[in-house]
């Protein structure tokens, strides 16, 4: 039985990966978790693994859908925005509505989030909101034409956040992963990489709920984390 005394965390995109690390750190950390993703069968295995944890298979590029969800686990006090879209290709080969697409999940449903959660933590004078990003978000390189832009347009947009509710009493900061994620993929894609050169899914997990408790005197906006020997 979830124990509803526990403050409430919100996790988008939670995959096999970050997603599911950050939903672990956070159920460690005493909070309820109510994970977002479309896979069911993952969510389903996950929510038997972590403690006071809820799946709920939701796309969130549908404002419907995610209002949806704040109806039925209620206020969170933090939510971390971590599902991303993304795609590879030039501007000339990516579809128009691939872009449209990755704007729906990596900026409007930002967005949306922030409308429907937000109120209640500005009413409560606590609260954070933590964003998982990536160097697509501060450049702009030719096969990215379909991503970046994505990116960059919500990172600018969580720093509109944390301008207008950082004096109300929550925390928006947006956390720049620059490093190759230590997930199955990865590994195939580069199978000659040493383990020290991939960033694991925990440690960003501990870097974003870090972030969600900075102590209210020395809050951060933009933090990146990168494997010690990554060149920036």
């Amino acid at each position: 039985m979830t124990d509803t005394a526990k403050p409430l965390a919100l996790v988008t995109g939670v995959g096999p990966g970050t997603g599911a690390s950050i939903a672990r750190r956070f159920s460690a950390g005493g909070y309820r978790v109510a994970m977002l993703a479309r896979d069911t069968d993952r969510l389903a295995a996950l929510e038997a693994e972590i403690a006071d944890s809820i799946g709920i298979a939701c796309d969130v590029g549908d404002p419907a859908a995610l209002a949806r969800v704040i109806d039925q686990v209620g206020n969170p006090k933090i939510v971390v925005h971590n599902a991303v879209g993304g795609a590879f290709g030039t501007f000339e080969k990516v579809a128009a509505e691939t872009l449209q697409r990755n704007f729906e999940i990596n900026t409007m449903a930002l967005f949306h989030l922030a409308r429907l959660t937000a109120p209640a933590m500005v009413a409560a004078g606590e609260g954070a909101i933590i964003v998982t990003g990536n160097t697509s978000a501060q450049r702009g390189k030719a096969a990215f034409a379909g991503f970046a832009p994505t990116k960059a347009a919500q990172r600018i947009l969580a720093e509109s956040l944390a301008r207008d509710l950082g004096p109300k009493g929550v925390h928006v900061a947006y956390l720049i992963i620059d490093a190759a994620i230590d997930v199955p993929w990865q590994r195939e894609m580069q199978p000659d990489r040493p383990d020290d050169f991939f960033i694991s899914p925990a440690s960003i997990a501990d870097e974003v709920h870090h972030l969600a408790h900075q102590p209210r005197d020395a809050w951060s906006f933009l933090a990146e984390v990168r494997p010690f020997h990554e060149p920036w």
